[in-house]
């Protein structure tokens, strides 16, 4: 439905603090207004009733691997975005540990003009850092990008930056937003040594924390939070999973004021090291799901505004990959397509608030990346929403997922809440299963 004027009625409006009934009007890209209750002037403007349900920002997605190009064997921009809008994420920000990976601007641009084709939702990516391209660092524009990427422990692909000379130029260098995934790698191939020497390649999956362990993740996120501090550079810590992390970032002031971030992601909200006898590999993540304690702690940190953000590193591998033994089992899961109706689950649960919900996965990451007229319903502001039916239970099912990879470690779960429709730049674009215009799509911009 590609309308000029739309028109929903009757919403509970999920923003900024606050659930109001109201009314949405949406001229063109965007929300001319809300108001308790708006008319129809004329019978040009498409009126959508949904009948007291909840109606968000899209949740931005600031953490994603669309595995193009280069693996798309297990996903690509199309199908992992088509799963994103079906899930309410209208736009995410794409990591660059592609093949080839995205360190130079030619390749980022390669990716850009990909998106422009395929995305069915807003888009942006990360530049890669590495050892050796720091001139390529310097030449990103930053009101292009997202964001710098550094892995300072490593993950899928090779992009290791391990040279603490080369670190600290890169967080002196750049005013980019550096986000970093912390596992310190030393700690890691020593506890592999002991495990590897213990079992072969066939390591049972509830070792995983132990060899990724606490101490890897504080050790490596403690330095970068040190460097950044030295520095002035402005640091986002991806994926916290340990209760210890969580003692190093502050509440103290408001996110828009912050030079150090921290996100969560939805499995280390939801699963613990007790769930690894049923899922096994499906469950490996880099860095891995922990203890109860620690799943309990990110969730205080998250309440309290020491972690400023939710996010899901969707990563999707085919099953046959993830079926390896341990040594071979990449990591990384599928999760756009389930992580805000998760989300509504721990609501349901009592856990967290609609409107904090709606703060740490669409307000923070558009305060955050200083993303340009998004994350919040305001006159003026791009229509990217979302309704969420709060009481249509479903099951995740082979038939429901629509990964290309084809599976779910949600798989067997029955949510409580429902997707119904997802507006893009003021198209609705899905409807209750159905997509509809797949080319309303834009490129992040962000005002800096």
């Amino acid at each position: 439905m590609k309308a000029k004027t739309i028109l929903i009625k009757n919403a509970k409006i999920i923003n900024e603090g606050k659930v109001k009934e109201g009314d949405i009007l949406i001229e063109g890209e965007y929300i001319k207004e809300v108001a308790d209750s708006i008319s129809a002037k004329s019978s040009d403007v498409v009126v959508i009733d949904v009948e007291g349900n909840y109606v968000l920002p899209g949740v931005i997605d600031d953490q994603v691997h669309f595995r193009e190009p280069g693996l798309t064997h297990k996903a690509d921009i199309g199908t992992e975005s088509k799963a994103a809008i079906a899930g309410g994420i209208t736009s995410f920000i794409e990591m660059p540990n592609t093949v080839p990976q995205t360190t130079t601007i030619e390749k980022l641009e390669e990716k850009f003009e990909i998106a422009s084709k395929t995305s069915y939702a807003n888009y942006s990516f990360m530049f890669g850092g590495t050892n050796d391209n720091l001139e390529e660092i310097l030449k990103v524009d930053e009101k292009n990008v997202a964001a710098l990427k550094l892995f300072l422990g490593s993950s899928t692909g090779n992009m290791l930056v391990d040279n603490p000379e080369v670190l600290e130029k890169i967080f002196s260098s750049t005013n980019l937003l550096i986000a970093v995934h912390c596992e310190d790698e030393a700690t890691i191939r020593a506890n592999m040594e002991e495990f590897t020497s213990k079992y072969g390649e066939d390591i049972p999956i509830e070792n995983h924390p132990i060899i990724r362990s606490e101490e890897a993740c504080y050790l490596s996120s403690s330095k970068a939070i040190e460097l950044a501090k030295k520095t002035g550079a402005r640091l986002h810590v991806f994926h916290l999973s340990t209760a210890k992390e969580t003692k190093l970032f502050s509440n103290k002031i408001p996110l828009k004021d912050k030079k150090i971030t921290a996100e969560v992601c939805i499995h280390h909200l939801w699963f613990s090291d007790e769930d690894y006898s049923k899922k096994g590999t499906l469950i490996k993540w880099n860095p891995a799901v922990k203890t109860a304690h620690d799943r309990d702690e990110l969730w205080k940190a998250l309440l309290d505004n020491r972690i400023d953000v939710v996010a899901t590193d969707h990563a999707p591998h085919t099953l046959e990959e993830k079926k390896n033994v341990y040594t071979k089992a990449p990591s990384g899961g599928p999760l756009v397509q389930h992580a805000l109706v998760a989300m509504m689950e721990s609501y349901h649960r009592g856990r967290i608030s609609l409107e904090k919900m709606v703060e740490k996965m669409c307000h923070n990451p558009a305060i955050l990346f200083q993303i340009e007229k998004r994350g919040f319903i305001r006159e003026g502001y791009f229509a990217d929403l979302v309704v969420v039916d709060a009481n249509s239970p479903w099951t995740v099912n082979k038939d429901n997922i629509l990964y290309k990879c084809g599976w779910s470690p949600f798989e067997g779960t029955t949510f409580k809440s429902r997707v119904t429709h997802t507006f893009l730049n003021g198209t609705l674009v899905y409807n209750n299963f159905k997509f509809l215009n797949g080319n309303a799509a834009k490129r992040l911009t962000f005002d800096r």
